[in-house]
């Protein structure tokens, strides 16, 4: 397992360097000074404000995933599932207050994953397609507070590129929060657009070919770039791996309410859609004659999730987090997933938050196994992750939230770590540990 580290103490420098605007002028213009007891009136609400544009908080975190298994989407249905992945994240969000007394806030987002596959390699027949790749996804969010309106209002945009898949998204979103401001209204909304690079196993891609003309040689290889080779000795090479579109609509919903000091309970609903290239290329079928072909699934899709969450307050140190999901989906999948974090509180700095979640879900109409599909049929999927299966997640969390900051720097507010265990029936196991850092 490879050594993970981050240098925290450069990190919690940055963040300490909270900057605030400065002026050598008078800003009030002869006039008195706000005092803390008497309420700003409209104008000096307009000449004085105080919530300059700051660093708000930064958080870090840094991922390690293992994971085992023996049914490979690429070679059909069998084959190793064995994947590493070390991903590593940051956020930083700015904050400032306006003359009307909103709460403004831009969050900028930055994450990277380096991962290997050994199911890679077989894309190609031999085995020697690479094993590793890489994925970088930046995020913008911007959020506007309305207190006296008790809402929010904001939207967000996003990128996640890698060698095969392309993905911009946007949303915007929206809360509302009751009079009583105990209970609270969510919507946000959010759009992706990807581009599935056609990538197809070895033996289904065209042969090479070469051609002249008036003493040029035109290669074209079996990925569909093109070479070509000038009488002169000029050489070009034009990349042109055809990508197929995807798109995903996606309509969240929540109201949470305080039902009590101690009891806070929240409902989730979704409505998602999908329409474009929904399979992988690169993913084989085996039939029961022994050929192999490409996976085929519809080009839409119609997801249906609805959730519940619970937070109880057991005494001063214990909190039971209970959550609850019921998902089903326009191709056959009906699926149940239920957890329970206990966070406790073993000093006032420190706690401890053991978890456990169990998933079931039936199959996709459209999967079956190694050499079981039919050439009639008019969709197939071997890939496991449509299959019948059940899960367990469990694992523990770790948090310090030192009054004075994380090894005594005041700007590193909490760590925390987090470890995981995941099993499918399948035979699918995987591990994860993960470092939180925030600075404030």
């Amino acid at each position: 397992m490879k050594k993970i580290y981050l240098s925290v103490i450069g990190f919690a420098l940055i963040c300490r360097l909270n900057v605030h605007a400065q002026t050598t002028t008078d800003t009030l213009g002869g006039k008195k000074a706000p005092s803390l007891y008497t309420p700003l009136n409209e104008e000096e609400r307009r000449i004085y404000d105080p919530r300059d544009l700051h660093v708000d908080e930064v958080n870090l975190v840094s991922s390690y995933y293992w994971q085992t298994g023996d049914h490979s989407a690429i070679q059909g249905g069998i084959g190793s599932e064995n994947v590493t992945d070390f991903a590593n994240g940051i956020d930083l969000k700015l904050a400032w207050g306006d003359p009307n007394f909103k709460k403004n806030s831009i969050t900028i987002g930055m994450g990277y994953d380096h991962h290997t596959a050994a199911s890679q390699a077989w894309v190609s027949k031999t085995g020697a397609s690479r094993t590793t790749g890489d994925r970088f996804y930046p995020s913008f969010d911007y959020t506007v507070e309305n207190p006296g309106l008790r809402n929010t209002f904001g939207f967000g945009a996003y990128y996640s590129g890698e060698y095969n898949y392309h993905s911009l998204g946007a949303d915007i979103h929206f809360s509302q929060k009751t009079a009583s401001k105990n209970g609270e209204f969510s919507a946000k909304l959010q759009a992706y657009f990807d581009r599935v690079s056609l990538i197809y196993p070895s033996e289904f891609v065209p042969q090479s070919t070469t051609t002249n003309s008036g003493g040029t040689t035109i290669i074209t290889t079996a990925s569909g770039n093109t070479i070509t080779l000038g009488g002169d000795g000029e050489y070009r090479v034009k990349r042109n791996i055809p990508t197929s579109p995807r798109t995903t609509f996606d309509a969240s919903f929540g109201y949470s309410q305080i039902i009590s000091p101690r009891l806070q309970i929240m409902f989730l609903a979704d409505v998602v859609g999908q329409n474009g290239y929904l399979s992988l290329p690169f993913h084989r079928v085996y039939f029961n004659t022994a050929k192999d072909t490409i996976e085929k699934l519809p080009s839409n899709r119609f997801k249906l999730p609805l959730g519940f969450r619970a937070n109880y307050f057991l005494g001063d140190n214990i909190i039971l987090r209970a959550y609850y999901r019921y998902y089903e989906d326009s191709w056959g999948i009906r699926s149940n997933t239920a957890g329970l974090e206990v966070p406790i509180k073993i000093s006032p700095f420190f706690s401890i938050s053991p978890f456990y979640r169990y998933y079931d879900q039936t199959a996709a109409r459209y999967f079956a196994p190694y050499e079981a599909h039919s050439p009639t049929d008019p969709y197939y999927t071997s890939n496991y992750e449509y299959s019948k299966f059940n899960a367990n997640f469990y694992g523990v969390g770790f948090r310090i939230v030192p009054q004075r900051g994380v090894f005594g720097m005041q700007g590193f507010h909490d760590l925390e770590i987090r470890y995981g265990h995941y099993a499918q029936t399948t035979g699918l196991a995987s591990d994860v540990v993960s470092l939180s850092l925030g600075f404030k």
